[in-house]
């Protein structure tokens, strides 16, 4: 039976422009940890994908990382070498693989504006057929084990969710800030747990929330819905960057040690530390 959880949190690790990323890239060329270039391949297509790897010497956890609207950033990578440091292996593919005049990608795309517009054409059969393709890769190497979750960010979040009606053996989904399916059928498809955070004040995203909670519509007895209440403003904003404010550092930090919870308990690593059956979603985040 399908697992459908909703979290209700400001924000996690941020969002930041290309151009604004040099505290991002900074800490990138400091990591201690392996991080290299591979490119996937699959029929015409070749997906460049940058990796971190954890320092451990048993198998690792693969985490496949989609990027928001601003493509491959060094923010992204820097997503994926946080949780290489938190010890799972994190490939972050460049879904804008071969668009650009170099057939590179994001980097290569000349800014944000361009980057934008790329995306908003990308096929939704080649976003899936990638996704799957680097899934496929990921799960065959050597150092990672049999589990795979997905997690994305805005843009990113809303092709977690999406991937997860396309792929059943997804272990779990991280949607951050990202929007459900529309249809029924299509989170009907769902096979794996779904963990959504949310933003305070961001009312678009927000208002497609019902759709994706629908347990107590279906009675599903596995639904765990955690109560943490919308109640950080802002979550658009830059929590890892230097100038980020106190309570977006705080809810950066809440947020990942959840996510980080999270993973332990749905990959079986730890025991669950949420109800098995909680209030309807609009009665947990009412305040």
């Amino acid at each position: 039976m399908n697992r459908m959880m909703i979290l209700i949190v400001a924000a996690w690790l941020g969002v930041a422009t290309a151009s604004a990323q040099e505290w991002a890239k900074a800490r990138l060329e400091k990591s201690p940890r392996h991080l290299e270039w591979v490119k996937v391949k699959h029929g015409n297509r070749e997906v460049n994908c940058f990796i971190a790897y954890p320092e451990v010497k048993d198998k690792a956890t693969a985490i496949v990382v989609i990027h928001e609207i601003f493509g491959l950033s060094d923010w992204v990578r820097g997503v994926a070498d946080q949780l290489a440091e938190a010890g799972y292996i994190a490939i972050a593919p460049d879904l804008l693989s071969g668009t650009a005049p170099a057939a590179v990608g994001t980097a290569e795309l000349g800014g944000d504006d361009a980057v934008r517009k790329a995306i908003s054409s990308l096929p939704s059969d080649q976003i899936t057929s990638d996704l799957n393709a680097v899934v496929d890769y990921v799960a065959k190497r050597p150092p990672a084990t049999a589990r795979w979750p997905v997690g994305g960010f805005c843009w990113g979040g809303g092709q977690t969710f999406r991937l997860a009606t396309n792929n059943k053996n997804m272990r779990a989904a991280f949607a951050f800030y990202g929007t459900g399916p529309d249809k029924e059928e299509d989170i009907a498809r769902i096979n794996c747990s779904v963990y959504g955070f949310y933003g305070g004040n961001d009312e678009r995203v927000n208002a497609t929330i019902p759709k994706s909670d629908r347990a107590d519509e279906e009675g599903r007895e596995d639904l765990r819905a955690c109560d943490l209440r919308r109640r950080r403003p802002r979550f658009h904003a830059r929590r890892r960057s230097p100038d980020a404010n106190e309570p977006n550092k705080k809810a950066r930090e809440e947020a990942w040690k959840r996510l980080k919870d999270l993973l332990k308990e749905d990959l079986g690593l730890a025991p669950l530390d949420c109800p098995r059956r909680v209030k309807p979603l609009r009665e947990c985040c009412a305040s």
